[in-house]
Parts: structure tokens; sequence; C-alpha cells
């Protein structure tokens, strides 16, 4: 899928390109972990608008969280079309992601927003690069559920400004930065190797994995170099 056919997308996301269809159980497995990414992204952003500094900053991130609570409405009524439970398939998720978030609790207004561009923009180019070998139906609903709700600009413009006003917060919010894509690529690793259906989607299996693994979190790496960039942070 390129920059230009999803307008929706993250132009720091890197590109992925069809492929014959997974194991179903990988797809499942896929909508399950986005599903539950949803559902707390819209706590997240509900929780980081009480940090906000202005009742317009404090409406955006409200609106923002809606669209991520519909995303996952979505993912739901598509997990119960198939015939599955969505709280069990969410639930083999649920430790690791609360884990990263436990580990990952933003001091502030920016560093919250940081997190959520840096961190989720890292966890949404994982979950295109599974879409990339997904059927054109099961990619599109993916592509969809992952469409920017306005966040990145919104954290890019208020980061940019904060830095602006005091060039001295750029190392802290820098420092941060790193930490997140740190503790991001191990969290991809972790779902990865505990979840042999999904490893299957996302690396395949034999002996191409790891060397398609090391290619993606090369991938993820290269992206959220230029994520850095468009907030006007040190890599």
């Amino acid at each position: 899928m390129s920059e230009t056919s999803d307008p929706g997308r993250d132009p720091a996301a890197p590109a992925g390109t069809g492929a014959p269809a997974p194991p179903a159980g990988g797809i499942t497995g896929l909508y399950g972990l986005l599903a539950y990414a949803e559902l707390v992204a819209f706590y997240r952003l509900s929780d980081d608008g009480k940090l906000a500094p202005t009742l317009a900053d404090k409406a955006a991130m409200a609106g923002m969280a809606v669209a991520e609570f519909s995303h996952f409405e979505r993912i739901r009524a598509e997990l119960e079309r198939l015939g599955a439970d969505p709280g069990q398939t969410m639930a083999p998720f649920t430790a690791p992601l609360d884990a990263f978030h436990a580990r990952t609790v933003p001091s502030d207004w920016l560093e919250g927003l940081v997190k959520a561009y840096v961190g989720d923009g890292i966890a949404a180019d994982f979950y295109r690069a599974a879409a990339a070998v997904l059927e054109p139906g099961p990619r599109a609903l993916v592509l969809e559920v992952l469409a920017d709700t306005g966040h990145a600009q919104f954290a890019v413009e208020h980061v940019r400004a904060a830095i602006e006003a005091d060039p001295k917060v750029a190392g802290r919010l820098a420092l941060w930065a790193r930490r997140l894509v740190g503790e991001a690529l191990g969290q991809a690793q972790r779902v990865i190797a505990d979840h042999p259906p999904l490893a299957d989607l996302l690396v395949g299996d034999g002996e191409s994995q790891l060397g398609e693994m090391v290619r993606m979190l090369a991938e993820l790496t290269d992206a959220h170099a230029r994520r850095m960039s468009a907030l006007g942070l040190a890599n």
C-alpha cells in the first residue's frame, strides 16, 4: 500500500505489499491484538486529555479518543462476524500491552504527546507489516482502523511549538522518545515470539523467519527516525 493510496496513513510509516493469504489463526490473532490496542488507546487519550493545557486541546483529545473507540468497535464487529469471541481473542495480548504502558507512563502533557506519536506510531507500523500479507478485504479493514485520527499532526504541532518556546525541552523529549522506541521494539519481539500464528503471519516460518524479523525491525527503526525528525528531535 503506497503512501498516496492511503491518505489517512502516517507518512513516516513504511509501505507494504500484498501476498498470499495467511492462516486464519494469524488473522484473528492480529484482529485481537489490534482491538485491544485500540481500546487501550481510547482510555489513554481520554486520560491524556486531562493534562491538556487548554479547553481546545482537551476537546481535540476527546474527539481523537472517540475515533479510537470507533476503530475498536469496527474490529470487534468483524471478530463477531467471523464467529470469534472478542474478549478471548484480545486476552492473550493484554499482558504485553499493559506491561508496555506500565513501563512508559508519561510524566506530563508533552511526554504523552510524544508517546502517542512515537510509541503508537511504531505499533501502527507493526500492524501495517502484518496487513501487507493479508488479502485485500482484511488488509483494507486493518488499514481503515489504523487511519490517523488527527493525533499525528496534533502532536507534531504542539511538540514543535513547545521546543520553539523552550529549546531545553528537546533534550528531555528526545531521551523519552529513545526509551519509548526501545520498549516498543522489545514489545513487538515478545508478541511475535509468544504467539506462533501471528509470527507465521508476520515473518513466515522456517529458516527465513529470523531474516524477516531483522528486516521488519529495521523498517520500524527507520520509520521512527522519520518521526523524530518530524517532531524536531534528535534521533
